[in-house]
């Protein structure tokens, strides 16, 4: 049967996730990936969340095994309301006001349903989260992709797109701009704090939402916080969070902190995509959180992450630091490190090239939606270890310096 002529405009325009893709060939023998951002599974806790687990399973087992409310457990929520506001200093959320997802994936996906529609607007940035695109994408809105700077998007040049919308008479169909401030992914920089200002003026001044996904933020290694952009404005800013990357990504739990109204909306949406995140990692989270600091508890993680961090910066300034037209950032924290190359590089065409060298990024065309640029890739440094690291740096310049020689050879 032909079920191509069966498929909805969504599947047929959908796209397999390269970092997904990549997944399935990082477990090779002798491969060093620096693809997804996976945390090391050896700081999970992985000890106290068995024991933690088969206590509620046996004692609270008429909550963990049972449906739950579409909104969330209120013990998670409020378990989660206290850490905001030890350590991120973000006061003022009630339970109302927040929605458990099943990871950041859905939070993105419920945004879309609830805001988007074929004739709306939204702005991104360039290059930006491949997730949110795919997510987003589903809606068949219009994107503004504003380029990034080393420290974030550069609102001006939003501010430009903005008015022309206002020209047009189109500046009511612009919904929302969707922003990783901190540690962003790929690029790994980091919004200042007169920056977000700016944005949230902008956000008055145009009337629009602000989208502040927040996966990397407790993963400082250096370098002083910068307030959250929901903390400046909670009335404009919806605040995306996830405990995939401050505890495990196998429970799949995110949340979204937004004006009631909003959350209300996006709670209806939710129960038309799955009834409710599943009880029983709520509530194990919920438990760990009430029990443990996880935010102090997550010190030597990122002192591991920052020695991997560092490891990756000395290894690529050893290997590249001399070619000519090749940069990278130098993130105070995250997961990620965006490397660029002369413009006429191609990284999808040096892929094939680095699988046979045993070595994996993620091509850096994967996070633009319309004006692509191919001569990027990002670099995951969290999972692999500190040789594997410098072996992988070295791999990698053998493959760019073979694609670059065989590429000027041929002009």
């Amino acid at each position: 049967m032909n079920y191509e002529k069966k498929f909805s405009q969504v599947a047929k325009t959908a796209k397999a996730s390269i970092i997904r893709e990549l997944l399935k060939v990082a477990s090779e023998p002798g491969m060093i990936s620096f693809g997804g951002g996976v945390p090391d599974p050896e700081t999970f806790p992985r000890e106290e969340l068995g024991e933690i687990a088969a206590k509620i399973v046996k004692e609270e087992y008429k909550i963990t095994l049972q449906y739950g409310p579409s909104e969330g457990d209120n013990e998670l929520k409020n378990a989660y309301i206290k850490l905001l506001k030890k350590h991120e200093g973000i006061e003022g959320v009630s339970p109302e006001n927040m929605l458990v997802t099943v990871g950041s994936q859905q939070a993105l996906q419920l945004i879309g349903l609830t805001l988007l529609d074929e004739d709306s607007y939204c702005a991104v940035g360039k290059p930006v989260y491949l997730g949110a695109v795919s997510a987003f994408k589903q809606m068949f809105p219009k994107f503004l992709e504003i380029p990034l700077e080393d420290d974030g998007m550069n609102v001006d040049i939003l501010e430009e797109k903005l008015d022309e919308l206002v020209n047009r008479g189109e500046i009511d169909k612009f919904k929302f701009v969707y922003v990783v401030p901190t540690f962003q992914n790929p690029a790994g920089v980091t919004m200042p704090l007169q920056k977000r200002k700016k944005l949230i003026n902008l956000a008055h001044k145009y009337d629009f939402l602000i989208v502040e996904d927040n996966p990397y933020g407790s993963l400082r290694f250096e370098g002083e916080p910068v307030p959250s952009i929901y903390s400046l404005e909670p009335e404009r800013t919806i605040l995306l969070n996830t405990f995939s990357k401050i505890l495990c990504p196998g429970l799949r739990i995110g949340i979204i902190i937004a004006s009631a109204d909003l959350l209300r909306k996006f709670t209806i949406i939710k129960q038309g995509v799955d009834l409710c995140t599943p009880s029983l990692t709520q509530r194990l989270a919920a438990r760990y959180l009430q029990t443990h600091d996880r935010i102090e508890e997550l010190k030597p993680t990122l002192e591991l992450y920052k020695s991997k961090k560092d490891t990756m910066l000395d290894a690529l300034e050893k290997e590249f630091g001399d070619i000519e037209g090749v940069s990278w950032t130098r993130p105070e924290g995250g997961l990620f490190i965006w490397l660029t190359f002369p413009e006429w590089v191609d990284t999808i065409e040096m892929f094939e090239e680095a699988k046979k060298n045993k070595v994996l990024y993620v091509p850096g065309e994967a996070f633009y939606v319309n004006e692509i640029e191919k001569n990027h890739m990002r670099l995951s440094f969290c999972l692999p270890s500190h040789e594997e690291i410098k072996e992988g740096i070295r791999r990698l310049k053998k493959v760019a310096e073979n694609y670059m020689n065989t590429k000027s050879l041929g002009s």
